[in-house]
């Protein structure tokens, strides 16, 4: 199915309909609002999300403690190796395990506590991380900080492009996504029938987007399957 879409608003509604997110959260990302996202964020990038999940399984066996606080003060203090091993999972752990140690002793010194990390960190902030990039600072603020601020990833621009949007940067792509549903933003409540925050629609939107082209990349699959079978 494809239908005309002419700014974010148009790709929002019609990912709505299609109820992509019926067994997910409410804000799609799992533990949102927690220091997990800030260290899944790091840990996604070039593998799998079950991958980041083992990781994530392993850290927090090893570490047994639920506090944010805590989680952050005894990561910035665990040995790498021991780090490196406990999220081998995710692959890259030479180079995740010391950016992700590095980051934690870096939120110690600026912001103390995860509570004022998530109420003052700035995209800014967040790029000069090693190892944060653009989607990575994006996804630390829409689900770790609560911030109303749009996701960006492959699977965006790649359903975009197959509507013929071409974009020459990744803040275009999040710009035009930003400004359809700030122009809308009555009439999506309007759809949900509640008052429904920026930050969520954010979060469910890019949620909407990862399982809509996930699902489009499976059923390409077995359809690519079939034809060579005949």
């Amino acid at each position: 199915m494809k239908i005309d879409i002419s700014n974010g608003y148009d790709l929002l509604i019609f990912l709505k309909d299609l109820d992509l997110l019926k067994n997910s959260s409410k804000f799609w990302w799992p533990d949102y609002g927690t220091f997990k996202v800030v260290i899944g964020a790091i840990l996604t990038q070039n593998t799998k999300w079950t991958n980041v999940e083992k990781s994530l399984s392993n850290l927090y066996d090893f570490i047994q403690k639920d506090c944010d606080d805590e989680i952050i003060v005894f990561t910035s203090q665990i040995d790498t190796s021991i780090l490196s091993n406990l999220i081998a999972p995710s692959g890259f752990k030479n180079q995740k395990a010391p950016r992700l140690k590095l980051l934690c002793q870096n939120i110690l010194n600026d912001f103390e506590t995860f509570d004022n990390f998530q109420k003052q960190v700035s995209r800014k902030w967040l790029l000069k991380q090693k190892g944060i990039g653009l989607e990575s600072a994006d996804a630390i603020l829409c689900y770790a900080c609560q911030r109303e601020n749009m996701v960006v990833d492959s699977y965006t621009k790649k359903l975009l492009g197959n509507y013929g949007y071409e974009f020459e940067t990744y803040d275009d792509i999040k710009d035009w996504l930003e400004f359809g549903i700030n122009e809308n933003y009555d009439k999506i409540i309007e759809n949900y029938g509640f008052n429904i925050t920026l930050n969520e629609i954010y979060a469910r939107f890019h949620g909407k987007i990862v399982e809509y082209m996930k699902k489009r990349i499976v059923n390409d699959y077995y359809s690519s399957n079939k034809r060579r079978r005949r």
